[in-house]
């Protein structure tokens, strides 16, 4: 009887849900870019793209690289003494002086603010040894992360070679790493940064060369470029509710509002779907994994209206052994839940065991759950 009646609340509770879902239109975007991608920033779904996988010149969008590999060297608050080479480097400058001690933050700020190519000459030079040795640890973080398509042989990505090169795609995925990164998203949504000056009266002041973090109130970040032969080049990021996403665009004369339209069309037409909340899940007979299995996070996927009901799961467990009754073993993996939309795999997230049994939810807790789903208060989207 009381499985009954919590089938019969969970109907009703997923039924309220559905009802609540907001109705969107499908939305069409079109883009003046070369290549262009909007993608989803949890998932990485895809959700507009225009040849993004062709290899282009990219200009200084290459500097969201060497941002990332100098915050995650350890050293962002140790000084770098500026080269004469790092000096004089062409295009657009932070000003830097031969001999002059500046912090790398200052410099990874000078760097993605300014677009400062001595900037990144001397955070090549101070993380890398050497330009060509810090574009072997930019092409080696890259194979890293997934960006197959792409291959680096300067920090600022003026065009000196051929051979310096990647992909809207690619450059979806750099972001997508960067931006787990907290003083990534931190630097890379600054609007304004004093720098102290040591050489002179008044300190710098630099001013975000990003507009979109003015001119569109969802905008979180982002870099720009140009060069002669890439063009204009744009990478942004936006938020809106729960949804984050990554737009970029590669030789496109009308950046700006070509990153606007994807994102609304994103917003518009995709909503985030958990598809399984964390916590206990109740799959097995056996008594050894019985009330003990559980996942750390709920997995939440962008969907669009019609593509709701499309969502199934399938789980694999490995099989007990002996040690899961261990005390000294409080979690451990012992399998994967597998989400499907439409027949194919998109997202997976590993199952915990837990040797304490997890407590199951009573009729209150379930009573509890409902009241907050129908007020909002656990809606996605």
């Amino acid at each position: 009887m009381r499985m009954i009646l919590k089938l019969v609340i969970f109907a009703i509770m997923v039924s309220i849900i559905i009802a609540n879902i907001p109705r969107k239109v499908d939305a069409s975007v079109s883009v003046s870019a070369q290549s262009a991608i909007l993608m989803e920033q949890n998932s990485g779904r895809i959700l507009y793209e225009k040849d993004a996988n062709t290899k282009r010149r990219i200009a200084s969008i290459t500097k969201i690289m060497t941002a990332i590999l100098a915050i995650e060297s350890g050293k962002m608050n140790r000084n770098v003494k500026v080269s004469e080479q790092a000096t004089h480097a062409e295009g657009s400058s932070i000003y830097l002086k031969p001999g002059e001690k500046i912090k790398l933050k200052d410099l990874v700020y000078g760097l993605m603010l300014r677009s400062g190519n001595d900037a990144a000459v001397a955070i090549a030079e101070y993380v890398g040894g050497s330009v060509d040795g810090f574009a072997l640890l930019m092409n080696q973080k890259a194979r890293e992360i997934g960006m197959y398509n792409t291959h680096f042989t300067n920090p600022h990505g003026l065009d000196d070679s051929k051979d310096h090169y990647s992909t809207a795609y690619d450059m979806a995925v750099l972001m997508r790493y960067a931006m787990q990164n907290k003083t990534f998203q931190t630097i890379s949504g600054t609007k304004v940064y004093r720098s102290p000056n040591p050489t002179e009266a008044w300190d710098r002041v630099w001013k975000n060369k990003n507009r979109l973090l003015t001119k569109y109130q969802y905008c979180t970040g982002g870099k720009t470029g140009y060069t002669k032969l890439a063009k204009r080049t744009l990478v942004t990021t936006a938020t809106k509710g729960d949804m984050s996403l990554i737009a970029v665009t590669l030789n496109d004369s009308d950046d700006w509002n070509d990153h606007i339209s994807m994102y609304e069309s994103g917003f518009k037409g995709f909503d985030m779907a958990e598809v399984l909340p964390k916590g206990k899940i109740d799959i097995v007979n056996n008594n050894d994994y019985k009330d003990h299995l559980f996942l750390k996070d709920s997995v939440v996927y962008p969907a669009t209206n019609k593509e709701m009901s499309l969502f199934s799961v399938k789980y694999k467990l490995t099989k007990p052994t002996k040690s899961r009754g261990n005390p000294k073993i409080k979690e451990s993996v012992v399998g994967k839940a597998e989400v499907y939309l439409d027949g194919k795999v998109v997202k997976e997230a590993p199952i915990y065991y837990q040797n304490i049994p997890i407590k199951k939810k009573g009729l209150f807790d379930f009573v509890k759950d409902l009241f907050l789903t129908v007020f909002g208060v656990r809606a996605n989207g």
